[in-house]
């Protein structure tokens, strides 16, 4: 069995031959750590992971030191390990957004890193597309959550209508990257905190769910799966994200409080668990016995029957020791083998390695 085919039949929720591996994203200073040159698939192949991301290829303009600007006017930063965030967006009034400039999603270039892995690793290796529904573009584009979230009190239907030029954009490309043969869709849009939902359940169907469903759609009609990734602590919509038709969740956070193995216990006949190795302090500063063992308790709870992939609970980002990634892909190989020993799975999984992290653990100095 190959990695492409071990990825897909754990996102139809059944038992591949071991434990599949993956990451929504892995930062350039990790992946030069690791192989000493800047190149997620050559890490890919390094680490014989069975999944890789590819995102849309922007054009970004250098508009004064350390700040860009994309195609549709949002200027970005770069901060400390080469992470880029938004930092100010064009749309304030219904006049900005009538005003936009709105870019060319059938653009040929925008699909070129997609292109690249599919001829890589077609047939051999899970391409995943990383997309969008509307949220996070549409924050983005009037400069954060503190300026979207009143919209939808204030002049809802505005917000309806940056969210529908969003997912009329981010749809067509994830149609196209269907068609260019990616083998998974993913939409990364976040919902929620580490306390819960940024906004009511309430508001999330009024405001989110139409577009999420508009972006689930497309890989139906496509027919690909579908993961869904939020951060946070999400237990109050996740039936709703169920509802909705997603194949699977990703990274189902520790830290926020999201039990993998009561994930798996309430929908895990229903969707492909995607996580969770925590990378807010275990795999940052964890020891390698310590790595491990979270390791042997996430497969214990989230992988019998199958439907599990693991991954960290966010990304190998530029804070996590690589050192400790390493490790997470080697135990997950060792101990992710089907059948599951059913004594290893009896003594890991009712264990829960994150506790000593939420009772105000800090890293020996």
């Amino acid at each position: 069995m190959n990695s492409l085919e071990r990825f897909m039949l754990a996102l139809s929720r059944k038992e591949p031959d071991k434990v599949p591996i993956y990451e929504l994203l892995v930062n350039p200073p990790i992946i030069r750590k690791i192989i000493g040159r800047d190149s997620l698939p050559d890490l890919v192949d390094y680490l014989d992971m069975d999944g890789l991301t590819a995102g849309e290829d922007v054009r970004m303009k250098q508009i004064s030191s350390g700040i860009y600007q994309d195609e549709w006017g949002i200027s970005y930063k770069v901060g400390s390990g080469e992470v880029t965030y938004p930092i100010k967006g064009p749309v304030r009034t219904r006049s900005d957004l009538e005003k936009i400039k709105r870019p060319d999603p059938d653009a040929d270039y925008r699909l070129g890193t997609l292109r690249s892995y599919v001829k890589r690793f077609g047939g051999r290796r899970a391409v995943v597309f990383l997309g969008h529904d509307s949220f996070e573009f549409s924050h983005y584009l009037t400069g954060g959550l503190d300026k979207l979230l009143p919209l939808y009190y204030r002049e809802p239907e505005l917000a309806h209508d940056l969210a529908q030029v969003v997912s009329d954009y981010k749809v067509r490309v994830m149609e196209r990257a269907a068609e260019e043969g990616a083998d998974v869709l993913l939409t990364g849009d976040d919902y929620a905190s580490n306390s819960g939902p940024l906004m009511s359940p309430k508001h999330f169907r009024e405001f989110i769910l139409p577009y999420l469903s508009r972006a689930i759609e497309v890989a139906r009609r496509k027919d690909v799966p579908f993961i869904k990734h939020t951060d946070g602590n999400i237990w109050s919509i996740l039936h709703i994200l169920v509802d909705a038709g997603i194949d699977a969740l990703h990274p189902i956070e520790p830290h926020a409080g999201m039990d993998i193995g009561e994930v798996k216990k309430r929908f895990g006949d229903r969707i492909c668990l995607v996580g969770n190795i925590d990378c807010t302090a275990l795999l940052p500063h964890g020891t390698k016995a310590e790595v491990e063992e979270a390791v042997k308790e996430t497969i214990a709870k989230a992988s019998p029957g199958g439907g599990h992939i693991i991954s960290s609970s966010n990304s190998i980002h530029p804070g996590v020791d690589p050192r400790n990634f390493k490790v997470m892909v080697e135990s997950t190989r060792r101990y992710g083998v089907y059948p599951l020993d059913e004594s290893f799975v009896a003594t890991y999984d009712k264990r829960d390695y994150m506790n000593r992290y939420r009772l105000g653990w800090t890293p020996a100095r």
